[in-house]
């Protein structure tokens, strides 16, 4: 490994975190925002927001670094990630795991401005993303754990808001679930032939030939499972439109992957954000508009 210059290393960083590729952050940051708007009653404090937001960002850039750490001896056979500065030798391993663990602390000193409830529940979030890159091993759907991981924030809201994680917290993250196979599956379906050729298991070779449906039935259960959230929140018009507008994204998102093609498959993953997007500008706007109503039952 021959000496960088600080440009070359700090750029080997930036690409090392997906500083340069925010599409990640997005996906975990929009279900997070959305749950703590749900549980906020549309009225989250300005510190718990920025608590999530950071916490969001520094987690996931974290987690990039612990899965570059865990590919390292993969991703060099990859087309897609070949040139990540693990694999391509640019910085060492040390420093991948060095750079996540000091941006999992810097997190967890935000976590320690919220509650006891949410500090203690930010020790398995941490497991969980310490453990997913390694699921793709052994495990025939990664992206079912991967789900789990990237809607933990879900819980981790309601908790910071509320002192304790209600069912209907569970509720969303079993949901969200659904959308983060939708979406990963859409991404696995990049490296296919990469995935099977290394052994490496993925929701794409697990699916088959039913992969385009089984990302079909995964965002049809993610749609309809939050419009029920919208009517256990009694959100109005406004929830719908945002949810209106996530249903046409994802049907022109199976438009894209039908053909299989790579780069319309990446096409359609990238898409997803605004699809996140649309589902929180919805219940952010109809609480801003109506301020919505408190599902007492729950």
């Amino acid at each position: 490994m021959s000496a960088l210059t600080l440009v070359e290393r700090l750029d080997a960083y930036e690409r090392l975190l997906r500083l340069d590729k925010p599409i990640g952050t997005l996906l975990l940051l929009w279900p997070t925002l959305s749950a703590l708007w749900l549980a906020a009653r549309g009225a989250p404090s300005a510190s718990l927001t920025v608590i999530f937001v950071m916490g969001t960002w520094l987690m996931r850039s974290a987690g990039c670094a612990v899965n570059d750490w865990a590919d390292r001896d993969f991703d060099g056979h990859v087309k897609r990630t070949a040139q990540r500065p693990l694999a391509a030798g640019v910085i060492a391993p040390w420093e991948a795991l060095a750079l996540g663990a000091a941006l999992a602390a810097i997190a967890f000193v935000f976590v320690l401005f919220t509650n006891r409830t949410t500090v203690l529940w930010s020790f398995p979030a941490l497991a969980i993303a310490i453990a997913y890159p390694f699921f793709k091993r052994f495990f025939a759907i990664p992206q079912a754990f991967l789900g789990i991981a990237f809607s933990f924030g879900i819980p981790m809201a309601y908790a910071a808001a509320q002192g304790r994680i209600p069912a209907i917290a569970w509720i969303l993250l079993c949901i969200n679930l659904a959308w983060v196979i939708a979406y990963d599956t859409e991404y696995a379906m990049v490296d296919r032939d990469d995935d099977a050729k290394l052994g490496i298991h993925t929701s794409a070779l697990a699916f088959g030939r039913y992969d385009v449906i089984a990302v079909a039935v995964c965002y049809a259960v993610y749609i309809a499972a939050m419009a029920w959230i919208g009517r256990a929140y009694a959100l109005g018009w406004a929830y719908a439109a945002g949810l209106a507008v996530a249903a046409v994204l994802a049907i022109h998102h199976l438009r894209l992957i039908r053909g299989r093609d790579r780069d319309a498959c990446f096409r359609a993953f990238l898409g997803n954000h605004w699809l996140g997007f649309a589902v929180f500008a919805g219940i952010a706007l109809d609480y801003a508009l109506s301020k919505g109503s408190w599902p007492h039952s729950w």
